[in-house]
């Protein structure tokens, strides 16, 4: 892949970290950059954030917490699209009426050891990109070089590689690979799969982002009638937050592009259809039963003084 090509593809990468078009770089590239707490911008990219979160930092980070993924999401993320479509995705929320990151400190970052994939790369960017005849991803790196810092003012030099292998991004690339995929493959069948439905989006918000409440789904009596879940895989997926997020992914693909992963349980689209077909009955019922009280309401059963216009004396 020459670097035109990669600069082509670089437009539609969903995973830049800079608006400018980076450079092609490979892993063997030699780049000159250290961070430390005595270098005069110390803190400058945590005090101005725009950080896209993976399903695997989150787990990493409400893991640490101790919180569950809702009550994380809440706290400390907001939505934002991925795609044109709608695709859902999250990124850090600030601290309130600023810009900074909720886990900054004088001493630097609280979370260190489980912070995100974005901050354990930066200056370096990761893009992965897929054409639309390709069945797996490309992954190059650009080296982003921003005015505030002085990091590349510093006298070391490595390769990117050894840079991954030092802030310990190897994990996280193969833990979030998965989940990559899925939004590679939205972004370059592009308009032949169309519009997807809001259920669609809420699916793959649910299923990537919240993953507590994904377990419950999966753990619930109406997806158990409607796939066959091995018995050791739902024990797996009950006790491990990772097996729960590699199984969520496989789910999403079939979910999305139809990839077959489980196997439906006999009669599950006709229970499905029944179910529906109760629900808007009821619904129905419900709405002609709301008409019809409107009706009654508009005769009172005892007469009032003055309502032939009589008077109300005699």
């Amino acid at each position: 892949m020459d670097e035109q090509e990669f600069n082509n593809l670089a437009k539609e990468s969903p995973f830049r970290e800079s608006p400018v078009m980076p450079n092609m770089l490979e892993g063997d590239t030699t780049i000159q950059f250290r961070c430390h707490r005595n270098v005069k911008c110390w803190n400058a990219c945590c005090s101005n954030i725009d950080i896209p979160l993976t399903p695997y930092d989150i787990l990493r980070l409400k893991n640490r917490l101790g919180l569950s993924s809702a009550e994380f999401l809440q706290q400390y993320t907001f939505p934002y699209e991925l795609d044109k479509d709608g695709l859902p995705g999250v990124k850090f929320q600030p601290v309130e009426g600023g810009t900074a990151c909720q886990f900054m400190v004088a001493e630097g970052c609280s979370v260190y050891e489980d912070r995100p994939a974005a901050c354990r790369y930066y200056p370096v960017a990761l893009l992965s990109m897929r054409r639309s005849d390709e069945y797996t991803d490309r992954t190059g790196y650009a080296l982003v070089q921003e005015k505030h810092c002085l990091g590349h003012q510093e006298e070391r030099k490595l390769t990117i590689e050894e840079y991954r292998q030092e802030q310990g991004v190897s994990d996280y690339d193969e833990k979030s690979r998965g989940w990559r995929q899925l939004i590679l493959k939205k972004k370059s069948t592009g308009s032949t799969v169309g519009k997807p439905p809001m259920i669609s989006n809420q699916l793959f918000f649910m299923a990537s982002y919240d993953m507590d409440r994904f377990r419950a789904f999966v753990m619930s009596p109406s997806f158990n009638e409607s796939y066959m879940v091995p018995v050791e895989t739902m024990a797996e997926i009950v006790a491990d937050d990772e097996k729960l997020m590699e199984f969520a992914f496989n789910f999403l693909k079939q979910s999305l592009f139809n990839e077959k992963f489980l196997e439906e349980q006999e009669g599950a689209f006709e229970k499905h259809r029944a179910r529906l077909n109760a629900r808007g009955q009821a619904i129905r019922a419900a709405m002609e039963q709301g008409r019809q009280k409107m009706e009654d309401d508009k005769y009172d059963p005892e007469p009032r003084p003055g309502d032939c216009g009589c008077g109300g004396n005699d």
